[in-house]
Protein backbone atom coordinates (compact mmCIF):
# COMPACT_ATOMS: atom_id res chain seq x y z
CA UNK A 1 0.00 0.00 0.00
CA UNK A 2 0.91 3.75 -0.49
CA UNK A 3 1.26 6.03 2.36
CA UNK A 4 0.54 9.99 1.56
CA UNK A 5 3.07 12.60 3.02
CA UNK A 6 1.67 14.04 5.90
CA UNK A 7 1.36 17.10 4.19
CA UNK A 8 -0.71 15.75 1.62
CA UNK A 9 -2.85 14.04 3.85
CA UNK A 10 -3.75 17.41 5.84
CA UNK A 11 -4.47 18.79 2.46
CA UNK A 12 -6.68 16.15 1.39
CA UNK A 13 -8.33 16.25 4.79
CA UNK A 14 -8.87 19.85 4.55
CA UNK A 15 -10.13 20.08 1.04
CA UNK A 16 -12.59 16.55 1.61
CA UNK A 17 -14.26 18.90 4.49
CA UNK A 18 -14.50 21.58 2.40
CA UNK A 19 -15.95 19.94 -0.39
CA UNK A 20 -18.61 17.30 1.61
CA UNK A 21 -20.06 19.98 4.53
CA UNK A 22 -22.19 17.86 7.15
CA UNK A 23 -24.97 18.48 9.31
CA UNK A 24 -24.59 20.19 12.25
CA UNK A 25 -26.41 20.49 15.60
CA UNK A 26 -27.08 24.02 15.46
CA UNK A 27 -25.05 27.58 15.42
CA UNK A 28 -24.80 28.11 18.60
CA UNK A 29 -21.81 30.72 20.28
CA UNK A 30 -18.90 29.57 21.58
CA UNK A 31 -16.34 31.32 23.83
CA UNK A 32 -13.29 29.07 23.27
CA UNK A 33 -11.19 28.54 20.82
CA UNK A 34 -11.14 26.19 18.45
CA UNK A 35 -7.95 24.07 19.91
CA UNK A 36 -9.97 24.59 23.27
CA UNK A 37 -13.01 23.15 21.81
CA UNK A 38 -10.34 19.90 20.81
CA UNK A 39 -8.53 19.48 24.37
CA UNK A 40 -12.31 19.81 25.80
CA UNK A 41 -13.60 17.37 23.93
CA UNK A 42 -10.73 14.90 24.50
CA UNK A 43 -11.11 14.50 27.88
CA UNK A 44 -14.21 12.63 26.89
CA UNK A 45 -11.78 10.27 25.25
CA UNK A 46 -9.73 7.04 26.85
CA UNK A 47 -5.85 8.88 25.71
CA UNK A 48 -6.51 12.41 25.69
CA UNK A 49 -2.93 13.54 25.11
CA UNK A 50 -2.70 11.72 22.00
CA UNK A 51 -6.27 13.02 21.31
CA UNK A 52 -5.19 16.49 21.06
CA UNK A 53 -2.16 15.97 19.65
CA UNK A 54 -3.38 13.60 16.83
CA UNK A 55 -6.35 16.44 15.84
CA UNK A 56 -4.94 20.07 17.32
CA UNK A 57 -3.60 20.77 13.26
CA UNK A 58 -6.74 20.19 12.07
CA UNK A 59 -8.52 22.90 14.70
CA UNK A 60 -9.51 25.42 11.13
CA UNK A 61 -11.22 22.86 9.87
CA UNK A 62 -13.18 21.54 12.64
CA UNK A 63 -13.72 25.09 14.43
CA UNK A 64 -16.26 23.91 16.91
CA UNK A 65 -18.58 21.32 15.76
CA UNK A 66 -18.56 18.21 16.83
CA UNK A 67 -19.54 16.08 13.70
CA UNK A 68 -16.26 17.38 12.20
CA UNK A 69 -14.47 16.44 14.90
CA UNK A 70 -15.65 12.92 15.03
CA UNK A 71 -15.21 12.71 11.53
CA UNK A 72 -11.73 13.55 11.05
CA UNK A 73 -11.07 11.86 14.05
CA UNK A 74 -12.01 8.64 12.30
CA UNK A 75 -9.67 9.96 8.86
CA UNK A 76 -6.58 10.14 11.32
CA UNK A 77 -7.87 6.44 12.41
CA UNK A 78 -8.00 5.54 8.91
CA UNK A 79 -4.52 7.07 7.95
CA UNK A 80 -2.52 5.31 10.68
CA UNK A 81 -4.09 1.96 10.38
CA UNK A 82 -3.57 1.90 6.79
CA UNK A 83 0.45 3.10 7.37
CA UNK A 84 -0.09 0.16 10.35
CA UNK A 85 -1.52 -2.41 7.01
CA UNK A 86 1.01 -1.72 4.91
CA UNK A 87 4.24 -1.95 7.63
CA UNK A 88 2.74 -5.49 8.69
CA UNK A 89 2.25 -6.87 5.04
CA UNK A 90 5.94 -5.76 4.31
CA UNK A 91 7.33 -7.89 7.67
CA UNK A 92 5.59 -10.42 5.97
CA UNK A 93 7.65 -10.64 2.74
CA UNK A 94 10.66 -11.02 4.85
CA UNK A 95 13.01 -13.53 6.18
CA UNK A 96 13.71 -12.16 9.64
CA UNK A 97 10.68 -14.19 11.19
CA UNK A 98 10.95 -16.98 8.86
CA UNK A 99 12.35 -19.74 11.54
CA UNK A 100 10.08 -18.74 13.69
CA UNK A 101 6.29 -20.20 12.79
CA UNK A 102 4.54 -18.52 15.98
CA UNK A 103 5.60 -14.71 14.88
CA UNK A 104 5.18 -15.78 11.38
CA UNK A 105 1.52 -16.35 11.83
CA UNK A 106 0.96 -13.43 14.29
CA UNK A 107 2.19 -11.47 11.57
CA UNK A 108 -0.16 -12.52 8.84
CA UNK A 109 -2.57 -12.61 11.75
CA UNK A 110 -2.24 -8.90 12.06
CA UNK A 111 -2.01 -8.00 8.53
CA UNK A 112 -5.72 -9.36 7.93
CA UNK A 113 -7.17 -8.10 11.35
CA UNK A 114 -5.94 -5.06 10.14
CA UNK A 115 -7.01 -5.19 6.65
CA UNK A 116 -10.53 -5.53 7.88
CA UNK A 117 -10.26 -3.00 10.30
CA UNK A 118 -9.16 -0.54 7.50
CA UNK A 119 -12.70 -1.73 5.57
CA UNK A 120 -14.87 -0.93 8.54
CA UNK A 121 -13.59 2.29 9.53
CA UNK A 122 -13.47 3.13 5.88
CA UNK A 123 -17.32 2.16 6.08
CA UNK A 124 -17.52 4.56 9.04
CA UNK A 125 -16.24 7.54 7.15
CA UNK A 126 -18.02 7.08 4.38
CA UNK A 127 -21.45 6.63 6.45
CA UNK A 128 -20.24 10.03 8.25
CA UNK A 129 -20.38 11.68 4.77
CA UNK A 130 -23.93 10.91 4.11
CA UNK A 131 -25.03 11.94 7.67
CA UNK A 132 -28.38 13.14 7.41
CA UNK A 133 -29.63 16.39 10.11
CA UNK A 134 -29.04 15.35 13.57
CA UNK A 135 -32.42 13.88 15.73
CA UNK A 136 -33.89 11.95 13.36
CA UNK A 137 -34.49 8.40 12.80
CA UNK A 138 -32.31 8.04 9.97
CA UNK A 139 -29.73 9.83 11.94
CA UNK A 140 -29.38 7.82 15.07
CA UNK A 141 -29.57 4.61 12.31
CA UNK A 142 -26.58 5.85 10.76
CA UNK A 143 -24.47 6.59 13.88
CA UNK A 144 -25.33 3.37 15.05
CA UNK A 145 -23.65 2.08 11.95
CA UNK A 146 -20.87 4.61 12.06
CA UNK A 147 -20.26 2.98 16.36
CA UNK A 148 -21.00 -0.71 14.99
CA UNK A 149 -17.96 -0.41 12.81
CA UNK A 150 -15.60 1.12 14.65
CA UNK A 151 -16.43 -0.74 17.46
CA UNK A 152 -15.16 -3.83 15.09
CA UNK A 153 -12.39 -2.55 13.77
CA UNK A 154 -11.29 -1.84 17.48
CA UNK A 155 -11.95 -5.16 18.06
CA UNK A 156 -9.57 -6.45 14.84
CA UNK A 157 -7.05 -3.99 16.23
CA UNK A 158 -7.41 -5.86 20.22
CA UNK A 159 -6.89 -9.32 18.11
CA UNK A 160 -3.82 -8.12 16.07
CA UNK A 161 -1.74 -7.40 19.48
CA UNK A 162 -3.10 -10.41 21.59
CA UNK A 163 -1.73 -12.41 18.51
CA UNK A 164 1.87 -11.52 19.73
CA UNK A 165 1.50 -12.32 23.37
CA UNK A 166 3.07 -15.91 23.34
CA UNK A 167 5.35 -14.29 20.63
CA UNK A 168 9.08 -14.65 21.55
CA UNK A 169 10.34 -10.85 22.63
CA UNK A 170 12.22 -9.27 20.38
CA UNK A 171 12.60 -5.50 18.78
CA UNK A 172 10.73 -6.83 15.63
CA UNK A 173 7.98 -7.52 18.24
CA UNK A 174 8.06 -4.63 20.27
CA UNK A 175 7.95 -1.93 17.27
CA UNK A 176 4.88 -4.13 15.77
CA UNK A 177 3.26 -4.31 19.26
CA UNK A 178 3.66 0.01 19.72
CA UNK A 179 2.81 0.39 16.49
CA UNK A 180 -0.84 -1.43 16.82
CA UNK A 181 -1.30 -0.19 20.04
CA UNK A 182 -1.17 3.64 18.86
CA UNK A 183 -3.86 2.47 16.25
CA UNK A 184 -5.96 1.23 19.21
CA UNK A 185 -5.71 4.30 21.06
CA UNK A 186 -6.56 6.06 17.93
CA UNK A 187 -9.47 3.95 16.80
CA UNK A 188 -10.57 4.21 20.33
CA UNK A 189 -10.64 7.87 20.61
CA UNK A 190 -12.14 8.24 17.47
CA UNK A 191 -15.04 5.80 18.58
CA UNK A 192 -15.57 8.06 21.72
CA UNK A 193 -16.08 11.07 19.72
CA UNK A 194 -18.24 9.39 17.23
CA UNK A 195 -20.16 7.94 20.54
CA UNK A 196 -19.90 11.91 22.22
CA UNK A 197 -21.63 13.30 18.79
CA UNK A 198 -24.15 10.89 18.47
CA UNK A 199 -25.26 11.57 21.70
CA UNK A 200 -26.01 15.24 21.41
CA UNK A 201 -27.50 14.45 18.13
CA UNK A 202 -30.24 12.65 19.32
Amino acid sequence: MTSLPSISLHFLIFLFFFLHPIPTLGSTVYDTSPTDYIRTSCSATLYPDLCYTSLSGYASQVQQDPARLARIAIGVSLSKARHMASYVSNLTCETAYGADPQASAALHDCFANMDDALDEIHGSLRQMRRLVAPGSESFRFQMGNVQTWMSAALTDEETCTDGFEDVTEGPLKTEVYERAVEVKKLTSNALALVNSYAEKGE
